[in-house]
């Protein structure tokens, strides 16, 4: 067995990566399934796993350790009104909303069970969510594998250009955050 491969360890990275909720490992594992390194539906299962078991573990911490958890959220009002106002425009939706916002996906969770959220209905939801989440970017990354693999062939070819490329990411990110948050 060799363990400095993908094959090994790539599991293992979905696993750990998809319990803090990263969008980017989903991705990442529907590329390294599409060129035949890891198995598409145990890469998804293992991510949606996870993302489940991430999600309800942040709704435990803010249920039972609500000290500490504080301390955390006067760090972030701002992120915290935002999520409030998420939930109350939303609803239920909003479990699936937080799923691909970053910087909101920790908060919902922790929120809804200081808010005294039924934890059975968070769990349902979360189920679905969770699903919905890996199976949108992880089929999305998977079937759209040849332009992000020219992209990288391309960048491979002009290393100059990779920090710019990553640069315009960053400020669209960023941009578009702003305008979520601000609205």
């Amino acid at each position: 067995m060799d363990f400095s491969s993908i094959e090994t360890w790539g599991y293992l990275a979905i696993a750990f990566f998809s319990f803090g909720g990263s969008m980017l490992i989903v991705a990442t594992a529907g590329v390294f399934a599409y060129l035949g390194h890891i198995n598409l539906t145990y890469a998804l299962l293992v991510a949606a796993i996870f993302n489940f078991l991430g999600d309800n573990f942040l709704f435990y911490l803010g249920r039972y350790n609500k000290k500490e958890i504080n301390k955390y959220l006067q760090k972030h009002k701002r992120k915290l009104a935002f999520t409030r106002l998420l939930m109350r425009k939303y609803g239920i939706l909003a479990i699936f909303i937080q799923k691909f916002i970053y910087g909101v996906k920790t908060l919902i969770p922790i929120v809804m069970a200081l808010g005294k959220y039924d934890f059975k209905k968070f769990v349902f939801y979360n189920f679905f969510a969770s699903i919905l989440f890996v199976l949108s970017i992880g089929l999305a990354a998977y079937y759209s594998s040849d332009a992000i693999i020219s992209i990288f062939n391309y960048l491979k070819t002009k290393p100059y250009l990779a920090p710019l490329f990553l640069i315009i990411i960053g400020a669209l990110i960023w941009k578009y955050l702003k305008k979520v948050e601000n609205k």
